[in-house]
């Protein structure tokens, strides 16, 4: 009985393994599927920022920078041209990625000099640079879910010191 037990998941697992849906993603292939995303982070890019987020996200698309706290991807395309001339050279970096099944993980640097206030903070015109990390889950070579995290606090240091 275990011989036919162990013999059946074997070949379920070989069978999964074989299937589109268990294929591991390449490197390649997410940084293709990711590249707008980055892009529309970019002040260069302003105008075109929505349009190249609708490209890369899934409609249901969330980001989320806490357990629960998220914006749709309606939120983030209506918001984004604050961001950009908050920050007018603003300029967003993917600096690795890992794949681990459809989870990518994005080591990012964002460059910028604030326009005045930054998050409602005074500045001192100098420019900034902090690191994020981003996981992305992708289904269908769209971005479905991410949660994010940045260094807005080194950021905010380096733009208030005198």
């Amino acid at each position: 009985m275990n011989k036919t037990l162990t013999a059946s998941l074997i070949t379920a697992t070989l069978a999964l393994a074989g299937s589109p849906a268990f294929a591991q993603m390449t490197e390649e292939s997410a940084r293709a599927s990711l590249v707008p995303f980055y892009q529309a982070l970019n002040a260069v890019n302003a105008k075109d920022a929505p349009e190249l987020i609708k490209q890369s996200t899934a409609p249901a698309w969330v980001t989320c920078r806490g357990n629960d706290l998220c914006n749709t991807r309606d939120e983030v395309m209506a918001g984004v041209g604050q961001r950009l001339k908050a920050i007018p050279d603003l300029k967003w970096e993917i600096k690795e990625v890992l794949v681990s099944g459809n989870h990518v993980i994005v080591r990012g640097e964002a460059t910028g000099t604030p326009a005045g206030e930054l998050m409602g903070a005074p500045t001192n015109g100098k420019s900034f640079k902090l690191m994020s990390l981003d996981i992305h889950t992708l289904e269908g070579g769209k971005i479905a879910r991410t949660y994010h995290v940045e260094d807005w606090q080194g950021a905010f240091r380096q733009v208030s010191q005198k």
